[in-house]
């Protein structure tokens, strides 16, 4: 396919390039940064004219897409005033889906967020694993623009009946390098308790991509995205009645086995994570490539 990859030169941008372009698919990052180079737009996602633009063509480079990959925007929390991350991320991904559905690309896969579910949960979750199936709870800002896009998306589907738009709540990205700090967590329970201990690979977020772009089916889903386990080398099970002793555990918990529940990614989508930070630090050591 021809997709277009807003915020590709991001953590996680990098490796859903990296993975598409490997799988035979035309790639063009749309990014306000990045070095020149043949795959790269340089594009401002809160200018409608410009994604409508760049959408339909660009001189000699393009014509035209057949799906996009939406992951520009401020990626957290904290890290600009409120009003600036919610003017920014909204108005960007209204223009992302909107232009869209004008250039008549009917697969449109973007980055939702875990931080629906009730990060950092102050407040327990309604069970655990927690799952797509309870109401968002947005405790700041940033989770509340994720929340209204997913709402914003349920609309635009059905204006266009035959328009996918998946979401994809993207648990914290990390890379090989960031597995260094992983050992340090066991001291303390809670200092990883904001997410239920988990986290996604890029890698294995880059698959989750694709699986969408294979299977998404015309309306809106979102799913949690995170990999099979935990942060941690204690049990899952006791590391939830550590912190969490008033939540009902609604099942079984494997030994390490991940509290954000990936059960209906694996599914619709045929997610299916390959990646642990358990194969890169043997023993607690230093992270190794591969």
């Amino acid at each position: 396919m021809r997709i277009a990859v807003t915020g590709g030169s991001g953590k996680l941008g990098r490796h859903v390039v990296r993975r598409l372009t490997e799988d035979g698919h035309q790639v063009l990052n749309l990014d306000r940064a990045g070095e020149r180079s043949p795959g790269l737009a340089l594009v401002d996602l809160r200018n409608y004219g410009q994604v409508l633009d760049v959408f339909l063509g660009l001189d000699d480079r393009h014509s035209g897409f057949d799906a996009v990959v939406h992951l520009g925007a401020i990626p957290a929390p904290g890290l600009l005033p409120d009003a600036a991350t919610f003017e920014n991320n909204m108005l960007s991904t209204y223009n992302v889906f909107q232009a869209a559905r004008r250039a008549g690309i009917k697969k449109v896969v973007y980055a939702s967020s875990e931080t629906v579910l009730g990060l950092p949960f102050d407040v327990d979750p309604p069970y655990i694993p927690v799952d797509e199936e309870y109401p968002a709870r947005p405790e700041s800002t940033y989770s509340l623009v994720k929340h209204l896009e997913e709402q914003m998306a349920v609309e635009m589907t059905r204006w266009d009946p035959e328009l996918s738009i998946v979401g994809l709540r993207f648990s914290n990205v990390m890379d090989v390098a960031d597995y260094a700090d992983f050992p340090s967590f066991d001291a303390d329970a809670r200092l990883r308790k904001w997410n239920l201990w988990a986290y996604i690979d890029g890698r294995d977020g880059a698959q989750a991509v694709v699986r969408a772009l294979e299977n998404g089916r015309p309306g809106f889903e979102a799913f949690i995205i995170a990999n099979a386990d935990t942060v941690m080398d204690r049990p899952s099970a006791e590391l939830a009645a550590e912190v969490f002793p008033h939540v009902k555990v609604s099942k079984e918990l494997g030994e390490h086995e991940t509290m954000l529940s990936i059960d209906k990614a694996k599914r619709m989508l045929g997610f299916a994570p390959e990646h642990s930070w358990r194969n890169h630090i043997p023993n607690g050591k230093t992270p190794t490539e591969g």
